[in-house]
Protein backbone atom coordinates (compact mmCIF):
# COMPACT_ATOMS: atom_id res chain seq x y z
CA UNK A 1 0.00 0.00 0.00
CA UNK A 2 1.08 3.43 -1.00
CA UNK A 3 1.14 6.16 1.76
CA UNK A 4 0.55 9.69 0.45
CA UNK A 5 3.08 12.12 2.29
CA UNK A 6 1.51 15.24 3.14
CA UNK A 7 3.69 17.45 0.58
CA UNK A 8 3.10 15.37 -2.16
CA UNK A 9 -0.58 15.77 -1.33
CA UNK A 10 -2.26 18.70 -3.24
CA UNK A 11 -2.25 22.49 -1.17
CA UNK A 12 -5.26 24.34 -0.71
CA UNK A 13 -6.24 26.85 -4.17
CA UNK A 14 -5.67 30.69 -2.18
CA UNK A 15 -9.11 32.56 -3.50
CA UNK A 16 -6.53 34.41 -5.98
CA UNK A 17 -6.02 31.21 -7.33
CA UNK A 18 -9.39 30.16 -7.73
CA UNK A 19 -11.96 29.84 -10.23
CA UNK A 20 -15.31 31.61 -10.56
CA UNK A 21 -17.31 28.54 -9.52
CA UNK A 22 -14.17 27.83 -6.58
CA UNK A 23 -14.30 31.17 -5.50
CA UNK A 24 -17.64 31.62 -3.43
CA UNK A 25 -16.75 28.44 -1.01
CA UNK A 26 -13.02 29.33 -0.57
CA UNK A 27 -14.53 32.41 0.82
CA UNK A 28 -16.99 31.13 2.96
CA UNK A 29 -14.82 28.14 4.75
CA UNK A 30 -13.07 31.04 5.79
CA UNK A 31 -15.56 32.54 7.87
CA UNK A 32 -16.14 30.35 11.17
CA UNK A 33 -18.91 28.10 11.05
CA UNK A 34 -18.58 27.78 7.48
CA UNK A 35 -16.24 25.32 7.33
CA UNK A 36 -18.05 21.94 6.95
CA UNK A 37 -20.18 20.98 4.14
CA UNK A 38 -23.29 20.23 6.35
CA UNK A 39 -23.25 23.98 7.56
CA UNK A 40 -23.21 25.01 3.08
CA UNK A 41 -26.30 22.29 2.65
CA UNK A 42 -28.45 24.19 5.24
CA UNK A 43 -27.19 27.77 4.31
CA UNK A 44 -28.39 26.33 0.96
CA UNK A 45 -31.80 26.00 2.48
CA UNK A 46 -32.07 29.64 3.95
CA UNK A 47 -33.50 31.20 0.52
CA UNK A 48 -35.94 28.31 -0.35
CA UNK A 49 -36.74 28.52 3.23
CA UNK A 50 -37.26 32.27 2.77
CA UNK A 51 -39.25 32.06 -0.69
CA UNK A 52 -41.35 29.16 1.02
CA UNK A 53 -42.05 31.08 3.85
CA UNK A 54 -43.28 34.34 1.34
CA UNK A 55 -45.24 32.02 -0.57
CA UNK A 56 -47.20 31.06 2.05
CA UNK A 57 -47.66 34.36 3.39
CA UNK A 58 -49.12 35.33 0.09
CA UNK A 59 -51.54 32.18 0.10
CA UNK A 60 -52.46 33.15 3.87
CA UNK A 61 -53.71 36.40 2.38
CA UNK A 62 -54.92 35.59 -0.85
CA UNK A 63 -57.06 33.31 0.80
CA UNK A 64 -58.66 35.69 2.97
CA UNK A 65 -60.07 37.39 -0.50
CA UNK A 66 -63.34 36.50 -2.46
CA UNK A 67 -62.79 34.91 -5.87
CA UNK A 68 -60.83 37.08 -8.31
CA UNK A 69 -63.60 38.38 -11.04
CA UNK A 70 -63.28 39.51 -14.12
CA UNK A 71 -64.00 43.26 -13.73
CA UNK A 72 -61.88 43.41 -10.76
CA UNK A 73 -58.77 42.36 -12.68
CA UNK A 74 -59.66 43.98 -16.09
CA UNK A 75 -59.31 47.14 -14.04
CA UNK A 76 -56.14 46.75 -11.98
CA UNK A 77 -54.78 45.53 -15.38
CA UNK A 78 -56.00 48.21 -17.22
CA UNK A 79 -54.66 50.99 -15.24
CA UNK A 80 -51.39 49.19 -14.30
CA UNK A 81 -50.81 49.20 -18.39
CA UNK A 82 -51.85 53.04 -18.57
CA UNK A 83 -49.35 53.95 -15.45
CA UNK A 84 -46.21 52.07 -17.58
CA UNK A 85 -47.40 54.02 -20.77
CA UNK A 86 -47.36 57.13 -18.31
CA UNK A 87 -43.98 56.80 -17.32
CA UNK A 88 -42.61 55.79 -20.24
CA UNK A 89 -43.56 59.32 -21.05
CA UNK A 90 -40.30 60.17 -19.04
CA UNK A 91 -38.33 59.02 -21.88
CA UNK A 92 -40.33 61.11 -24.48
CA UNK A 93 -39.54 64.38 -22.35
CA UNK A 94 -35.91 63.67 -22.33
CA UNK A 95 -36.12 63.32 -25.92
CA UNK A 96 -37.77 66.44 -26.92
CA UNK A 97 -35.81 68.45 -23.91
CA UNK A 98 -31.98 67.27 -25.21
CA UNK A 99 -32.91 67.22 -28.89
CA UNK A 100 -33.71 70.96 -28.76
CA UNK A 101 -31.35 71.95 -26.53
CA UNK A 102 -27.34 72.27 -27.48
CA UNK A 103 -24.64 69.09 -27.72
CA UNK A 104 -22.85 70.00 -24.58
CA UNK A 105 -25.37 70.01 -22.35
CA UNK A 106 -27.56 66.25 -22.95
CA UNK A 107 -26.08 64.51 -20.77
CA UNK A 108 -27.40 66.60 -18.12
CA UNK A 109 -30.73 67.12 -19.69
CA UNK A 110 -30.71 63.19 -19.41
CA UNK A 111 -29.87 62.96 -15.53
CA UNK A 112 -32.34 65.11 -15.16
CA UNK A 113 -34.95 63.80 -16.99
CA UNK A 114 -34.03 60.01 -15.73
CA UNK A 115 -33.92 60.82 -12.21
CA UNK A 116 -36.51 63.45 -11.78
CA UNK A 117 -38.39 60.36 -11.86
CA UNK A 118 -36.73 58.12 -9.01
CA UNK A 119 -37.12 61.29 -7.02
CA UNK A 120 -41.14 61.97 -7.53
CA UNK A 121 -41.77 58.34 -6.91
CA UNK A 122 -39.85 58.82 -3.64
CA UNK A 123 -41.38 61.77 -2.52
CA UNK A 124 -44.61 61.17 -3.50
CA UNK A 125 -44.61 57.58 -1.88
CA UNK A 126 -42.67 59.31 1.34
CA UNK A 127 -45.46 61.90 1.86
CA UNK A 128 -46.99 63.26 -1.50
CA UNK A 129 -49.49 60.40 -2.04
CA UNK A 130 -50.71 60.52 1.57
CA UNK A 131 -51.33 64.70 1.65
CA UNK A 132 -53.18 64.33 -1.90
CA UNK A 133 -55.90 61.40 -1.31
CA UNK A 134 -55.55 59.80 2.27
CA UNK A 135 -54.27 62.19 4.57
CA UNK A 136 -56.68 64.10 7.36
CA UNK A 137 -57.97 67.48 6.63
CA UNK A 138 -55.66 70.26 8.48
CA UNK A 139 -57.56 72.70 6.61
CA UNK A 140 -61.05 71.49 5.18
CA UNK A 141 -61.41 71.14 1.81
CA UNK A 142 -57.39 73.07 0.86
CA UNK A 143 -54.88 71.29 2.75
CA UNK A 144 -54.51 67.38 3.99
CA UNK A 145 -51.62 66.11 6.76
CA UNK A 146 -51.79 62.60 8.40
CA UNK A 147 -48.60 60.95 8.62
CA UNK A 148 -46.48 58.90 5.69
CA UNK A 149 -46.88 56.40 2.87
CA UNK A 150 -50.17 55.00 2.29
CA UNK A 151 -51.57 51.71 3.27
CA UNK A 152 -51.46 48.89 0.08
CA UNK A 153 -53.79 46.38 1.59
CA UNK A 154 -56.29 45.11 -0.64
CA UNK A 155 -59.53 44.08 1.35
CA UNK A 156 -62.57 42.09 0.43
CA UNK A 157 -64.67 45.18 -0.87
CA UNK A 158 -62.03 45.99 -3.33
CA UNK A 159 -62.29 42.60 -5.09
CA UNK A 160 -66.10 42.15 -5.19
CA UNK A 161 -66.99 45.74 -6.43
CA UNK A 162 -64.21 45.75 -9.35
CA UNK A 163 -61.88 48.47 -7.65
CA UNK A 164 -58.31 49.74 -7.99
CA UNK A 165 -55.89 48.33 -5.59
CA UNK A 166 -54.12 51.12 -3.75
CA UNK A 167 -50.70 50.20 -5.01
CA UNK A 168 -51.96 50.32 -8.31
CA UNK A 169 -53.60 53.64 -8.06
CA UNK A 170 -50.10 55.18 -6.17
CA UNK A 171 -48.61 53.81 -9.13
CA UNK A 172 -50.55 55.88 -11.68
CA UNK A 173 -50.55 58.84 -9.61
CA UNK A 174 -47.19 58.92 -8.98
CA UNK A 175 -46.58 58.81 -12.60
CA UNK A 176 -48.57 62.35 -12.96
CA UNK A 177 -46.62 63.57 -10.26
CA UNK A 178 -43.42 62.94 -12.12
CA UNK A 179 -44.64 64.42 -15.23
CA UNK A 180 -45.34 68.01 -13.51
CA UNK A 181 -41.32 67.87 -12.36
CA UNK A 182 -40.37 67.05 -15.37
CA UNK A 183 -42.00 70.02 -17.16
CA UNK A 184 -39.81 72.28 -15.00
CA UNK A 185 -36.29 70.76 -16.19
CA UNK A 186 -37.36 72.26 -19.61
CA UNK A 187 -37.83 75.16 -18.82
CA UNK A 188 -34.66 75.67 -16.46
CA UNK A 189 -32.45 74.00 -18.81
CA UNK A 190 -29.30 74.32 -19.87
CA UNK A 191 -27.93 76.49 -16.69
CA UNK A 192 -28.77 75.42 -13.60
CA UNK A 193 -26.85 73.30 -11.41
CA UNK A 194 -27.80 69.91 -10.95
CA UNK A 195 -28.03 69.39 -7.42
CA UNK A 196 -30.44 72.82 -6.63
CA UNK A 197 -32.83 71.02 -9.32
CA UNK A 198 -33.15 67.96 -7.50
CA UNK A 199 -33.97 69.42 -4.06
CA UNK A 200 -36.69 71.11 -6.13
CA UNK A 201 -38.16 68.30 -7.69
CA UNK A 202 -38.15 66.89 -4.72
CA UNK A 203 -40.39 69.75 -2.91
CA UNK A 204 -42.68 70.18 -5.61
CA UNK A 205 -43.80 66.33 -5.57
CA UNK A 206 -43.65 65.59 -2.02
CA UNK A 207 -45.19 68.62 -1.20
CA UNK A 208 -46.33 71.59 -3.27
CA UNK A 209 -48.33 69.34 -6.11
CA UNK A 210 -49.99 67.39 -3.79
CA UNK A 211 -51.33 70.00 -2.14
CA UNK A 212 -53.13 71.68 -5.24
CA UNK A 213 -54.22 68.26 -6.63
CA UNK A 214 -56.30 67.75 -3.64
CA UNK A 215 -57.77 70.67 -4.31
CA UNK A 216 -59.56 68.93 -7.18
CA UNK A 217 -58.95 65.42 -7.46
CA UNK A 218 -59.65 64.28 -3.97
CA UNK A 219 -63.61 63.83 -5.11
CA UNK A 220 -66.01 65.39 -3.20
CA UNK A 221 -63.59 67.21 -0.63
CA UNK A 222 -61.26 69.51 -2.25
CA UNK A 223 -62.72 72.93 -2.58
CA UNK A 224 -62.23 73.21 -6.52
CA UNK A 225 -64.11 69.49 -7.14
CA UNK A 226 -66.80 71.27 -4.66
CA UNK A 227 -67.53 73.87 -6.71
CA UNK A 228 -67.64 71.66 -10.12
CA UNK A 229 -63.84 72.77 -11.65
CA UNK A 230 -63.46 70.13 -14.44
CA UNK A 231 -59.81 68.84 -15.27
CA UNK A 232 -60.24 65.08 -16.55
CA UNK A 233 -56.74 64.71 -16.88
CA UNK A 234 -55.22 67.44 -15.69
CA UNK A 235 -53.96 70.42 -17.79
CA UNK A 236 -53.99 72.44 -15.05
CA UNK A 237 -53.61 70.03 -12.24
CA UNK A 238 -50.21 68.47 -13.89
CA UNK A 239 -48.97 70.58 -16.70
CA UNK A 240 -50.02 74.21 -15.67
CA UNK A 241 -48.57 73.48 -12.52
CA UNK A 242 -45.49 72.34 -13.74
CA UNK A 243 -45.33 75.00 -16.07
CA UNK A 244 -45.70 77.73 -13.53
CA UNK A 245 -42.77 76.10 -11.27
CA UNK A 246 -40.72 75.82 -13.78
CA UNK A 247 -41.16 79.74 -15.24
CA UNK A 248 -40.70 81.05 -12.10
CA UNK A 249 -37.37 79.17 -11.89
CA UNK A 250 -36.28 80.24 -15.32
CA UNK A 251 -37.53 83.91 -14.86
CA UNK A 252 -35.02 83.92 -11.46
CA UNK A 253 -32.10 81.87 -13.67
CA UNK A 254 -32.48 84.67 -16.45
CA UNK A 255 -31.84 83.67 -20.02
CA UNK A 256 -28.58 81.63 -21.31
CA UNK A 257 -25.56 83.34 -22.52
CA UNK A 258 -26.51 84.72 -26.10
CA UNK A 259 -29.97 84.37 -26.29
CA UNK A 260 -30.53 88.11 -26.18
CA UNK A 261 -28.31 90.11 -27.58
CA UNK A 262 -28.66 94.14 -28.86
CA UNK A 263 -32.36 93.68 -27.82
CA UNK A 264 -32.84 91.14 -29.99
CA UNK A 265 -34.01 86.56 -29.68
CA UNK A 266 -31.14 84.77 -30.55
CA UNK A 267 -31.88 81.37 -32.12
CA UNK A 268 -30.03 78.50 -30.34
CA UNK A 269 -30.42 75.42 -32.43
CA UNK A 270 -30.79 72.22 -30.80
CA UNK A 271 -28.34 69.58 -31.68
CA UNK A 272 -30.58 66.61 -32.50
CA UNK A 273 -33.99 67.13 -34.39
CA UNK A 274 -34.04 63.23 -35.15
CA UNK A 275 -34.28 62.43 -31.35
CA UNK A 276 -36.48 65.62 -30.59
CA UNK A 277 -39.19 63.94 -32.91
CA UNK A 278 -38.93 60.53 -31.62
CA UNK A 279 -39.52 61.85 -28.62
CA UNK A 280 -42.61 63.87 -29.44
CA UNK A 281 -44.14 60.67 -31.12
CA UNK A 282 -43.09 58.49 -27.25
CA UNK A 283 -45.27 61.29 -25.83
CA UNK A 284 -47.85 61.08 -28.08
CA UNK A 285 -48.00 57.32 -27.22
CA UNK A 286 -48.05 57.80 -23.70
CA UNK A 287 -50.48 59.87 -23.30
CA UNK A 288 -52.75 57.07 -24.62
CA UNK A 289 -51.89 56.18 -20.81
CA UNK A 290 -52.07 59.88 -19.27
CA UNK A 291 -55.82 60.67 -20.89
CA UNK A 292 -57.80 57.11 -20.93
CA UNK A 293 -56.14 56.06 -17.86
CA UNK A 294 -57.99 58.94 -15.90
CA UNK A 295 -60.76 56.78 -16.59
CA UNK A 296 -59.36 54.63 -13.75
CA UNK A 297 -61.34 51.49 -15.04
CA UNK A 298 -61.78 49.65 -17.84
CA UNK A 299 -65.05 50.97 -19.53
CA UNK A 300 -66.73 51.84 -22.80
CA UNK A 301 -65.57 55.14 -22.89
CA UNK A 302 -61.83 54.78 -22.88
CA UNK A 303 -61.66 54.01 -26.86
CA UNK A 304 -63.69 57.16 -27.22
CA UNK A 305 -60.99 59.26 -24.58
CA UNK A 306 -57.96 58.02 -27.26
CA UNK A 307 -60.02 58.89 -30.08
CA UNK A 308 -60.24 62.41 -28.60
CA UNK A 309 -57.04 62.98 -27.79
CA UNK A 310 -55.75 61.81 -30.56
CA UNK A 311 -58.14 64.29 -32.91
CA UNK A 312 -56.56 66.82 -30.69
CA UNK A 313 -52.99 66.11 -31.26
CA UNK A 314 -53.61 66.18 -34.95
CA UNK A 315 -55.59 69.51 -34.94
CA UNK A 316 -52.62 70.89 -33.07
CA UNK A 317 -49.77 69.44 -35.10
CA UNK A 318 -52.03 70.58 -38.24
CA UNK A 319 -52.19 74.31 -36.98
CA UNK A 320 -48.50 74.64 -35.37
CA UNK A 321 -47.26 73.92 -38.94
CA UNK A 322 -49.50 75.58 -40.87
CA UNK A 323 -48.82 78.98 -38.94
CA UNK A 324 -44.84 78.39 -39.12
CA UNK A 325 -45.36 77.99 -42.40
CA UNK A 326 -47.30 81.26 -42.96
CA UNK A 327 -45.16 83.40 -40.49
CA UNK A 328 -41.79 81.96 -41.60
CA UNK A 329 -41.71 81.05 -45.07
CA UNK A 330 -40.78 77.21 -44.14
CA UNK A 331 -42.82 74.74 -42.11
CA UNK A 332 -40.82 74.50 -38.94
CA UNK A 333 -40.31 71.09 -36.97
CA UNK A 334 -40.14 72.58 -34.10
CA UNK A 335 -43.65 73.74 -34.34
CA UNK A 336 -44.43 70.66 -35.64
CA UNK A 337 -43.49 68.93 -32.47
CA UNK A 338 -44.52 71.42 -30.10
CA UNK A 339 -48.40 71.83 -31.90
CA UNK A 340 -48.67 68.05 -31.31
CA UNK A 341 -48.00 68.43 -27.72
CA UNK A 342 -49.58 71.27 -27.54
CA UNK A 343 -52.78 69.54 -29.30
CA UNK A 344 -52.42 66.89 -26.79
CA UNK A 345 -52.40 69.27 -23.84
CA UNK A 346 -55.54 70.95 -25.18
CA UNK A 347 -57.86 68.09 -24.92
CA UNK A 348 -56.66 66.80 -21.59
CA UNK A 349 -59.16 68.72 -19.74
CA UNK A 350 -61.89 68.07 -21.18
CA UNK A 351 -61.25 64.98 -23.04
CA UNK A 352 -64.14 63.10 -21.89
CA UNK A 353 -66.59 65.49 -22.35
CA UNK A 354 -65.66 67.23 -25.98
CA UNK A 355 -67.68 65.73 -29.10
CA UNK A 356 -65.07 64.46 -31.88
CA UNK A 357 -64.83 68.08 -34.08
CA UNK A 358 -64.74 69.87 -30.82
CA UNK A 359 -61.78 67.94 -29.80
CA UNK A 360 -60.42 68.89 -33.01
CA UNK A 361 -60.90 72.18 -32.71
CA UNK A 362 -59.84 72.84 -28.93
CA UNK A 363 -55.87 70.79 -30.20
CA UNK A 364 -55.87 73.73 -33.46
CA UNK A 365 -56.44 76.42 -31.79
CA UNK A 366 -53.46 74.91 -29.47
CA UNK A 367 -51.38 74.77 -31.79
CA UNK A 368 -52.02 78.27 -32.85
CA UNK A 369 -51.33 79.26 -29.81
CA UNK A 370 -48.19 77.69 -28.98
CA UNK A 371 -46.41 79.28 -31.45
CA UNK A 372 -47.74 82.94 -30.55
CA UNK A 373 -46.70 81.92 -27.16
CA UNK A 374 -43.32 80.78 -27.97
CA UNK A 375 -43.30 84.68 -29.42
CA UNK A 376 -44.77 86.30 -26.53
CA UNK A 377 -42.19 84.29 -24.13
CA UNK A 378 -39.27 85.34 -25.90
CA UNK A 379 -40.61 89.15 -26.27
CA UNK A 380 -40.98 89.18 -22.51
CA UNK A 381 -36.58 88.01 -22.72
CA UNK A 382 -37.38 85.05 -20.36
CA UNK A 383 -35.47 81.98 -21.79
CA UNK A 384 -37.53 79.13 -22.64
CA UNK A 385 -35.41 76.61 -24.42
CA UNK A 386 -38.29 74.07 -25.60
CA UNK A 387 -41.05 76.36 -25.10
CA UNK A 388 -42.21 73.99 -22.36
CA UNK A 389 -44.83 77.03 -20.66
CA UNK A 390 -45.94 77.62 -24.17
CA UNK A 391 -47.00 74.09 -24.94
CA UNK A 392 -47.63 73.04 -20.63
CA UNK A 393 -48.75 76.57 -19.35
CA UNK A 394 -50.46 78.14 -22.30
CA UNK A 395 -52.31 75.49 -23.72
CA UNK A 396 -53.10 73.92 -20.05
CA UNK A 397 -55.15 77.16 -19.37
CA UNK A 398 -56.80 76.96 -22.80
CA UNK A 399 -57.33 73.18 -22.51
CA UNK A 400 -59.31 74.25 -18.92
CA UNK A 401 -61.17 77.17 -20.27
CA UNK A 402 -62.22 75.23 -23.67
CA UNK A 403 -64.07 73.01 -21.41
CA UNK A 404 -65.93 75.61 -20.35
CA UNK A 405 -66.74 76.57 -23.85
CA UNK A 406 -66.99 73.34 -25.80
CA UNK A 407 -67.93 70.83 -23.13
CA UNK A 408 -71.16 69.12 -24.43
CA UNK A 409 -73.53 68.76 -21.14
CA UNK A 410 -71.71 72.47 -19.64
CA UNK A 411 -69.80 74.48 -22.53
CA UNK A 412 -70.93 77.89 -22.93
CA UNK A 413 -70.64 76.92 -26.83
CA UNK A 414 -73.00 73.89 -26.70
CA UNK A 415 -75.66 75.93 -25.18
CA UNK A 416 -75.45 75.38 -20.96
CA UNK A 417 -74.24 79.61 -19.80
CA UNK A 418 -70.92 80.70 -18.52
CA UNK A 419 -71.31 78.96 -15.19
CA UNK A 420 -68.61 76.27 -16.01
CA UNK A 421 -66.24 79.26 -17.78
CA UNK A 422 -66.46 81.11 -15.12
CA UNK A 423 -66.03 78.17 -12.00
CA UNK A 424 -62.57 76.63 -14.95
CA UNK A 425 -61.57 80.94 -14.62
CA UNK A 426 -61.17 80.35 -11.00
CA UNK A 427 -58.99 77.15 -11.45
CA UNK A 428 -56.88 78.27 -13.65
CA UNK A 429 -55.96 81.42 -11.87
CA UNK A 430 -56.36 79.44 -8.20
CA UNK A 431 -53.48 76.84 -9.53
CA UNK A 432 -51.27 79.50 -10.98
CA UNK A 433 -51.31 81.95 -8.06
CA UNK A 434 -50.54 78.93 -5.49
CA UNK A 435 -47.70 77.42 -7.78
CA UNK A 436 -46.54 80.72 -8.60
CA UNK A 437 -46.21 82.04 -4.75
CA UNK A 438 -44.73 78.37 -3.44
CA UNK A 439 -42.19 78.25 -6.27
CA UNK A 440 -40.70 81.81 -5.85
CA UNK A 441 -40.68 81.04 -2.25
CA UNK A 442 -38.68 77.65 -2.83
CA UNK A 443 -36.62 78.66 -5.70
CA UNK A 444 -35.37 81.84 -3.53
CA UNK A 445 -34.65 79.81 -0.51
CA UNK A 446 -33.12 76.99 -2.25
CA UNK A 447 -30.59 79.88 -3.90
CA UNK A 448 -30.10 81.44 -0.62
CA UNK A 449 -28.70 78.43 1.15
CA UNK A 450 -26.33 76.99 -1.76
CA UNK A 451 -25.13 80.62 -2.97
CA UNK A 452 -27.51 80.57 -6.55
CA UNK A 453 -28.99 78.17 -8.10
CA UNK A 454 -27.16 79.10 -11.58
CA UNK A 455 -24.10 77.43 -12.65
CA UNK A 456 -21.45 79.55 -13.59
CA UNK A 457 -20.12 81.33 -16.65
CA UNK A 458 -17.38 79.55 -17.47
CA UNK A 459 -19.24 76.37 -16.87
CA UNK A 460 -22.08 77.59 -18.72
CA UNK A 461 -19.95 78.07 -21.76
CA UNK A 462 -17.95 74.84 -21.12
CA UNK A 463 -21.01 72.54 -21.55
CA UNK A 464 -23.14 71.59 -18.39
CA UNK A 465 -22.19 67.82 -19.37
CA UNK A 466 -18.45 68.41 -18.52
CA UNK A 467 -18.75 70.77 -15.62
CA UNK A 468 -21.52 69.01 -13.78
CA UNK A 469 -20.78 65.27 -15.34
CA UNK A 470 -17.31 65.44 -15.85
CA UNK A 471 -18.68 63.14 -19.19
CA UNK A 472 -19.82 64.04 -22.61
CA UNK A 473 -22.92 62.49 -24.70
CA UNK A 474 -20.87 62.21 -28.09
CA UNK A 475 -17.20 61.54 -26.87
CA UNK A 476 -16.15 60.67 -29.81
CA UNK A 477 -17.22 63.46 -32.04
CA UNK A 478 -16.25 67.26 -32.04
CA UNK A 479 -18.24 69.22 -29.66
CA UNK A 480 -20.45 71.78 -31.49
CA UNK A 481 -20.74 74.89 -28.75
Amino acid sequence: MTVTSPSSRPRPRSLQEASLLEAPQLLLRKLRGFSSNRTLTWLACVPIALMGLGLFNLAAHAAELPELNAGFLANNMFLFVCAVLVIFMNAGFAMVEAGMCRQKNAVNILAKNLIVFALAVTAYWFIGYKIMYNASWVIPGWFKFGGLFFDPTVTPEMVTDGKLVPSIDFLFQAAFAGTAATIVSGLVAERIKFGEFVIFSLVLVGVLYPIAGSWQWNVGEGWLNKLGFIDFAGSTVVHSFGAWAGLIGAMLLGPRIGKFADGKTQAIPGHNLSIATLGCLILWIGWYGFNPGSWLSMAPEVPYIAVTTTLGAAGGGIAATLLSQFTGGKPDLTMTINGILAGLVGVTAGCDGFSMPSAWVVGFIAGILVVFSVSLIDSLKIDDPVGAFSVHGTCGIWATLAVGLFNADKGLLTGHGFNQLGVQIVGVLAFAIFAIVTSYIVWSIIGAIFGGIRVSESEEIEGLDIGEHGMEAYPDFASAK
